[in-house]
């Protein structure tokens, strides 16, 4: 499902002429929050390389000014600008740098947090970026309520159900435009898969469902076709899809975490959300949704997009016993995560 959007990077990256097309007037603004980040540098720039996108608004604490100026000298149609938090003045008022940021906004994809070091869980920043999301989608209902928002700020688990319980006490709730971004996973699992079978990864494309921590991934190998790995190998690949972020983590040697898979991942989701909204009616990749396919309230799963959204949560087929181990292994954990982001949102 993410073939197509690779090969659109590799064009737009080797024909810049493209981007003086007739498709450039059908370009959305997209904010990235949390843009000078880790993740967020490297999104920030494969967004402005983006034919779909036409104003790239670009929010962080520190240094967006910096990354505007930066981008703004890559010869694409988009616009950047850079905005910081508004400075203190008296009387008091809201934040102007995050509305210039977020007014007229299609897409916010959200990066903003901190990253993992070595011997962390996801959940273990939850304290930290919790709050920071809170604090962001507040003002993305304020600012831009129609928008789809693109949650990266991890536990994804728990982040997506504060953003969307912040969204309900605004009155702005839409779950057809609340996704968290499990495409990472999707990406580990195709890439790791078409090394096993030897072939190239866009021609590989693994569903991969649940929620996006550690044991909640669950990716469907036994839906690939012509895929029969041993036992063995079926579970290293389920543990290494799982794990992927621990593997980058501990390489990393507490200088980060996935900052260039993620942006990478980010782009390719936040990409088909803007194709979708442009009219293309064969946009589906996985994300993590409100979702009635099992009793969690969020769960991840192949969704259609179109112009406003999410317009359908699909199901996701038939799983073998393996998966189904899987599966019941992992709904407890993935619903108490939920329930965490939830209670911190109502406290």
């Amino acid at each position: 499902m993410f073939s197509l959007a690779s090969r659109r990077l590799v064009n737009a990256a080797t024909n810049n002429s493209r981007f003086f097309s007739s498709t450039a007037v059908m370009g959305k603004k997209v904010a990235v929050l949390g843009a000078a980040g880790g993740i967020g540098q490297p999104l920030s720039l494969l967004l402005k390389l983006s034919p779909n996108v036409s104003e790239l608004s670009c929010y962080d604490i520190v240094g967006t000014p910096g990354v505007a100026a930066d981008l703004s000298h890559i010869p694409t149609a988009s616009s950047v600008t850079g905005n910081l938090p508004a400075a203190g003045s008296w009387p008091p008022s809201h934040n102007t740098g995050i509305e210039a940021a977020l007014t007229g906004a299609s897409v916010v994809v959200i990066p903003a947090g901190v990253p993992r070091k070595p011997g962390m869980t996801r959940d273990d920043l939850f304290n930290t970026n919790a709050g920071i999301v809170k604090g962001l989608v507040e003002a993305c209902a304020d600012f831009c309520p129609d928008a789809v928002l693109a949650i990266i700020s991890n536990p994804v688990n728990s982040t997506v159900p504060i953003a969307a319980e912040v969204l309900k006490k605004k009155g702005v709730y839409n779950p057809k435009k609340l996704c968290g971004v499990t495409t990472l996973d999707v990406c580990r699992a195709n890439t790791f898969v078409a090394a096993s079978m030897g072939k190239d990864p866009k021609d590989v494309n693994v569903t991969v469902i649940g929620g996006h921590a550690g044991i909640t991934i669950l990716p469907l190998f036994s839906q690939v076709p012509g895929f029969s790995p041993s036992d063995e190998d079926r579970e290293a690949l389920t543990v290494r899809t799982q794990f992927g972020g621990d593997e980058v983590v501990k390489a990393k040697a507490g200088a980060g975490s996935a900052t260039l898979s993620m942006a990478y991942a980010g782009y390719l989701f936040t990409e088909e959300v803007l194709r979708a909204m442009n009219g293309a009616d064969d946009v589906v990749q996985c994300a993590f949704v409100e979702s009635s396919l099992t009793d969690a309230p969020f769960f991840s799963s192949p969704c259609k997009f179109g112009p406003d959204g999410v317009t359908e949560v699909m199901g996701f087929g038939e799983i073998s016993a393996y998966e189904q181990k899987w599966m019941d292994q992992m709904l407890p954990d993935l619903k108490k995560q939920i329930q965490k982001g939830i209670d911190f949102a109502n406290q």
